[in-house]
This record gives C-alpha cells, structure tokens and sequence, in this order.
C-alpha cells in the first residue's frame, strides 16, 4: 500500500512539473472586422476566427491565449516576437510570406464592393474621380490602390470606413466579402448594399500568419485545423457567424 502510495505522489508530481505543462501560444487578433473577430457587448473579442482558434486548440491540445492588437502594428509585432500567431482575417500572399510562415487555409474570401442603396453604381470601373474607403494593409485596399482614377481613402478600422460611407463621404466601400455582408445585410441593412462581388482572377485565402521559424506552433495549428476540419466544425462555425 505504502509503495502504491508514493508511486501515485511521484505520478502527480510529474504531471504537475514543467514537463508536463500545457504548450500556449499567443494570438493577435484586430477585434473591429465583424463577425471575424469583434468585441462584443461584454468586451470579450469573439467571432469566427476566434471559436476557431479555440477549437484548433482544443483538437491540437494547447492553450490559446487572445490578444487584441490594433492593425496598423499587428505585423510588426508578429516579426518582433511579441506573439507568435496572428489570427485576424489574414489573407495569405506572396508578399507577405516572404516575412511569415502561414497555417493552412481556414477560409476562402472575396472582396466587396459595398455602396449606399439609392446608388446605380455597379462596379468599381464606375467610382472615377470619387473617394473609395479601405482598411488599411487590406486585400480590399490593395484592389482600391489598383483601380486607375479612383481616390482611395484608408482607414485604421473598417468600422469607420463604414460610417463615412453611411453619411455621405465616401462612394464606396471594398472590404471582406463576411464583414460587408454583416455591415451591409445587418449594421447597415437600411442604407447600404452590396453592389458587386468582385473577381480577382485568383482565390483569396485567410491563414494564421506564424512568427518565421516557429516551427512548434505553426505544426500545432496545422494538426488541430486538420482535424477541425475533418469533424466538420469549420461549417458549424461558418453557420454560427456567417451563415450559408
């Protein structure tokens, strides 16, 4: 009995010893892109991209810790070790790979083009001469910057790009093909529509960017997205945020 005894003490103690304690990696997020990530009326950032996180964590077996981070540094700081993910509606380029490593693809996105109701415009070829509003760093400021005649106008946060355009300052908006359904559909349902999916010519990924080199955490990610996918929750999240 006094054997068994010890053998269970030295049991516990080994499992509660550093050896045995749960990986956690750090994820930045830019909470202002609904229903991606958000704050919300609790002040807890939530969303797609954050159940799916958690569930990747919870499939992989680590420990996921959230932190929310403006996006105007949210590169710099992944490059300067002050967290080792970024999870925040990230598409994944050719560019940017060459400062970062990125997960698997999580979700396929399109960009939008999100004008007031009472507009005719139908495409950005319509927009010369007027001001066209974009998240700054973004896949849809990048199409912005690209289209010859249009004045861009860029903006910290999305949010406030919305807004401008709700009141009057901007013609338009190009933004994630889920945030301009959850502002134009839902936020914004009575003033603003969604003119046009616009077609690049070359499918849009987001992925977790990984910290270059972090091998341990970007293998983490990819066996839990692996098998979050292979269970199916990946469209239980998409239709608890999204929808179809």
């Amino acid at each position: 009995m006094f054997n068994k005894f010890c053998a269970l003490i030295v049991l516990l103690l080994g499992l509660s010893s550093p050896a045995f304690a749960q990986t956690t990696i750090v994820f930045a997020s830019d909470a202002t892109w609904p229903p991606m990530e958000f704050v919300d009326e609790d002040k807890r950032v939530v969303g797609y991209a954050i159940d799916m996180v958690n569930a990747i964590a919870k499939e992989a077996g680590f420990h996921a810790e959230i932190k929310n981070t403006a996006w105007d540094g949210i590169f710099a700081g992944l490059i300067a070790g002050k967290y080792d993910v970024i999870a925040s509606s990230v598409s994944i380029t050719d560019d940017r790979k060459k400062s970062m490593d990125f997960s698997e693809p999580y979700y396929t996105v399109r960009q939008a083009l999100i004008v007031p109701k009472a507009s005719n415009i139908k495409d950005l070829s319509d927009l010369k001469g007027q001001k066209v509003g974009g998240q700054i760093g973004t896949t849809g400021y990048f199409v912005i910057k690209e289209t010859k005649g249009i004045e861009p106008k860029s903006y910290d946060e999305i949010g406030l790009a919305m807004e401008d355009l709700n009141v009057g300052r901007l013609a338009a908006v190009v933004c994630d093909d889920p945030v301009a359904a959850n502002y134009a559909l839902k936020q914004y349902k009575d003033t603003l529509k969604i003119a046009k999916i616009i077609e690049t010519g070359k499918a849009e990924h987001y992925g977790f960017a990984v910290k270059k080199e972090n091998k341990e955490a970007l293998e983490l990610i990819n066996k839990g997205l692996s098998a979050v996918k292979a269970k199916g929750l990946d469209r239980e999240l998409q239709l608890k945020w999204i929808g179809q």
